[in-house]
């Protein structure tokens, strides 16, 4: 396992976060199960490629669609900017409220706790497939249980993508729809400690392979919500902020970047409670239909 973690930092260092492929993504993760389980014969290590190859292709899939979902619509940008100032023009002199953070908050200088926002930006690229494997080595139905729910938001983000593309701050003010300077820095805090290779990697996936107004349902808070939420009811609700912190500061990353809006923010928190309500209720059904009480492939609930 020491072996691998070398290896992996230093692809980062190098090459930079694995986010544009999730082929890459998963060979690593693929590569941690073999050295974190080296005891075990190879037939059991192939297991990980039959189970995860399919989901791996499906987020390739995921991704090359996500790139053109803005050709069917021209994007939403007036709606968002309104929605904002709604909820929060009172406090921030009728600015959204990544204009007044930049605005307060924002130095030339990197300061030292930009660099944890943006370890946290970077942690959605392989904070939930990391998650779902280290399930998937645990309890295998507690992992199809979240991978269904991963799946299902994803899908339903994908397809808002094409039917409501919807601008971010940094794209608003860029192309005149915002007064105000938006800048987007959601990266400058690897360069601070030495991740040159890592930063130039999600600043090319930012300009050329991102889809730029696919910005309402936030995928990014959406996916750190659900990660937290599915593990809520198994922890004592002491622990329940400790965990909640993640995805507020997602939040806060995002909103303070100009990545997203608060809007986006919010609905992408609904998509997770809409996915879990359905995805449960097929569950149960299923459940019910093969006469257990269970969840499907699952035998801890």
């Amino acid at each position: 396992m020491a072996v691998w973690a070398v290896a992996f930092a230093v692809f980062v260092w190098l090459v930079g976060v694995p986010t544009s492929d999730p082929l890459t993504a998963f060979g690593w993760l693929w590569l941690a199960t073999i050295g974190w389980r080296n005891y075990l014969p190879w037939r059991e290590h192939l297991l990980f490629l039959r189970d995860w190859g399919p989901v791996a292709l499906l987020l390739v899939i995921y991704n090359v669609s996500r790139g053109a979902a803005d050709e069917l619509f021209a994007p939403h940008v007036h709606p968002l900017i309104d929605a904002d100032v709604a909820m929060f023009g009172w406090l921030t002199d009728g600015k959204i409220p990544t204009v007044w953070l930049q605005e307060h908050l924002w130095t030339k200088e990197v300061p030292w706790w930009e660099v944890i926002l943006t370890l946290v930006y970077t942690s959605h690229f392989l904070a939930v497939p990391t998650v779902a494997v280290v399930l998937w080595l645990r309890n295998r139905g507690l992992s199809y249980r979240f991978l269904r729910r991963w799946i299902t938001l994803s899908v339903a983000g994908l397809i808002t993508y094409f039917l409501y593309p919807a601008a971010p701050p940094w794209w608003a003010y860029k192309f005149g729809y915002l007064p105000d300077e938006v800048l987007r820095f959601s990266t400058r805090g690897l360069d601070v400690i030495g991740l040159h290779g890592a930063g130039n990697t999600l600043n090319a996936l930012q300009v050329h392979q991102s889809n730029p107004v696919a910005a309402m349902p936030s995928l990014h808070t959406a996916y750190a919500m659900m990660a937290v939420a599915f593990f809520l009811p198994m922890v004592r609700k002491r622990w329940w902020p400790l965990l909640l912190a993640y995805p507020l500061t997602m939040t806060f990353t995002l909103v303070y970047t100009g990545e997203h809006y608060v809007i986006d923010v919010l609905v992408g928190w609904l998509y997770v409670a809409g996915t879990f309500a359905l995805v449960s209720l097929a569950e149960r059904w299923w459940a019910r239909r093969k006469g257990t009480l269970s969840y499907p492939g699952d035998s801890a609930t």
